[in-house]
């Protein structure tokens, strides 16, 4: 199904009955990333599962958008759903959209899996073979074209527009959101996670008011790869 939101057609999904369920997706993926655990819940809840602006069978952005424009083109959405107070549920991408949604607007219980919150510079390997490279002037021209060729699969995969985006929100730090969100908030998260580590899970678990933080076997897909057992958490959870 589509809407038109802040004049971007926007896909999502939505089926079961009973108390809303919000679902959103991670970066570069789409509504089929989060329509198993949508399926495991809707005997009990309503779910609607979002593709984004700029994945899946949504537009991209018109401009280069931050985490607070996804919020906002996300409640717009809600709001024309006459969808209240739902439960939201977000990983990775989704869980940083999540995090600002709950410390602006009412949010019943919030789920987060994977989702980076504070701000991290982490130096690569690469990146320290690129600034010594830069430092050798007969190397300067072409390290731009070695970034492109050197930089991360979500950076490569991704339009012109959406690699603004990408650049604005990666740069984001949440800490202060996180501070504000009122709802509480179970976290999720894989072991074996080197996209978002543990321990930033654990600094997010710090920040919020009203948290208990689940570390599962598996990496940053855990609530796939361990389905049944996060369903049987979130039930009694929610």
């Amino acid at each position: 199904m589509f809407k038109k939101v802040r004049n971007i057609k926007v896909n999502y999904k939505q089926y079961g009955v009973g108390n809303d369920i919000v679902l959103l997706h991670g970066w570069g993926q789409n509504i089929a990333m989060m329509d198993p655990l949508g399926e495991k819940l809707k005997d009990k809840h309503r779910i609607t599962i979002i593709d984004l602006p700029g994945f899946g069978l949504s537009n991209e952005p018109d401009y280069a958008y931050d985490v607070s424009d996804y919020v906002e083109l996300v409640h717009d959405l809600l709001e024309s759903l006459e969808i209240e107070n739902p439960i939201l549920i977000g990983h990775s991408f989704g869980g940083r959209i999540s995090i600002i949604y709950a410390s602006k607007y009412d949010v019943k219980k919030l789920v987060l899996f994977g989702s980076p919150c504070v701000r991290h510079e982490y130096v690569s390997k690469k990146q320290n073979f690129l600034k010594k490279m830069k430092k050798v002037k007969i190397f300067k021209p072409i390290v731009n074209i070695m970034k492109k060729h050197m930089g991360s699969v979500d950076y490569k995969n991704a339009s012109p527009m959406m690699r603004n985006v990408l650049v604005k929100t990666v740069n984001e730090d949440l800490s202060e959101y996180a501070k504000k969100v009122k709802c509480s908030t179970l976290l999720i998260w894989g072991e074996n996670d080197e996209a978002v580590p543990v321990c930033e899970a654990q600094e997010l678990d710090e920040l919020l008011k009203d948290s208990a933080l689940i570390i599962l076997p598996g990496t940053h897909y855990c609530y796939l790869e361990n389905l049944e057992r996060v369903v049987s958490i979130l039930d009694n959870f929610l």
